[in-house]
C-alpha cells in the first residue's frame, strides 16, 4: 500500500515551489542576461530576437535556457514516468536532485559574490534551468489536476474561466495559491537581491528542501495513521 500526503497537502506543497520558482526566476531575469529559469514562452521570444538581431551572445543564453529546461523535464521524467500520481520516495529523491542544483547555484552565486561574468553566468543559468525543469515534472507528478508552479499563464486562465463559468465556485485555494505563491517568491527575492544580493538564491534553496521535509513527515503521518487504523 502507497502512503502518500493528501491532494490538498500536495496542493500546498505546491505553492512553495511556485514561491520558489519565482524566486529563482527573479535572479535569472535580473542578473542573467534577462533569461528565465522557468518562463520558456518568453525564453523563445528572446530565441527570436537573437536570432534577427544576429546576437550570438544572447543566442547562447537562450539555448542554454531552453536546452537546460528540456534537459530537465527529460531527466526527471524517467525515474517518475512509471510512478502512480502523488508523493511517495521517489518524487522525493527527485526533488531532491532539484534542491541540490539550487544548492550548488548557491553556492556558485556566493562564490562569485553576486556578480557572475558572461561564462559562469550561463553555468548557473543552466542549473536553474534544469532545475526548474526538474520542478515541472515533479508538480505533474504530484497528483494536483492542472497544477503548475512554474508557467502559470493555463493556471491564471483556468482560474479566470471558472470565475466566469461559475462566479458561486471560486474555490480553487491551490490554483490562486501557487499564482500568489509566485509573486511573494518573486518579492522576496527581490528583497534579499537588493539587501543582501550575495544569499539571493538562499529562500528558494530553503523553499525546496522545506518542501522536502514536509512532504517526507506527511508521508510519515499517513503511514502511521494507515496502521492503526487497520484493524488486529
Amino acid at each position: 500500500m502507497v502512503h502518500a500526503p493528501s491532494t490538498r497537502a500536495a496542493a500546498w506543497l505546491l505553492v512553495a515551489l511556485a514561491a520558489a520558482s519565482g524566486c529563482i526566476d527573479v535572479i535569472c531575469l535580473t542578473k542573467l542576461n534577462g533569461y528565465f529559469a522557468s518562463v520558456v514562452t518568453g525564453n523563445l521570444v528572446h530565441f527570436g530576437h537573437a536570432i534577427a538581431t544576429a546576437d550570438t551572445r544572447s543566442l547562447a543564453g537562450a539555448v542554454v535556457a531552453v536546452g537546460g529546461y528540456a534537459v530537465g523535464v527529460a531527466g526527471a521524467t524517467v525515474p517518475l514516468r512509471h510512478t502512480p500520481p502523488g508523493w511517495n520516495r521517489r518524487t522525493a529523491v527527485v526533488t531532491s536532485v532539484e534542491a541540490v542544483l539550487l544548492l550548488g547555484f548557491t553556492v556558485g552565486w556566493v562564490a562569485c559574490s553576486a556578480r557572475p561574468g558572461y561564462g559562469f553566468g550561463l553555468v548557473l543559468l543552466a542549473m536553474a534551468a534544469v532545475s526548474s525543469g526538474i520542478q515541472s515534472v515533479i508538480t505533474v507528478a504530484a497528483g494536483v489536476r492542472g497544477a503548475s508552479t512554474t508557467y502559470l499563464t493555463g493556471s491564471l486562465t483556468e482560474l479566470v474561466r471558472r470565475r466566469v463559468v461559475d462566479p458561486h465556485r471560486f474555490a480553487d485555494v491551490g490554483g490562486a495559491g501557487r499564482l500568489a505563491g509566485l509573486v511573494v517568491g518573486a518579492v522576496l527575492g527581490t528583497l534579499v537581491l537588493r539587501t543582501a544580493p550575495t544569499w539571493a538564491s538562499v529562500p528558494a534553496a530553503v523553499l525546496v528542501v522545506a518542501v522536502i521535509a514536509f512532504a517526507i513527515g506527511l508521508t510519515q503521518r499517513a503511514r502511521t495513521t494507515a496502521g492503526r487504523s487497520q484493524p488486529r
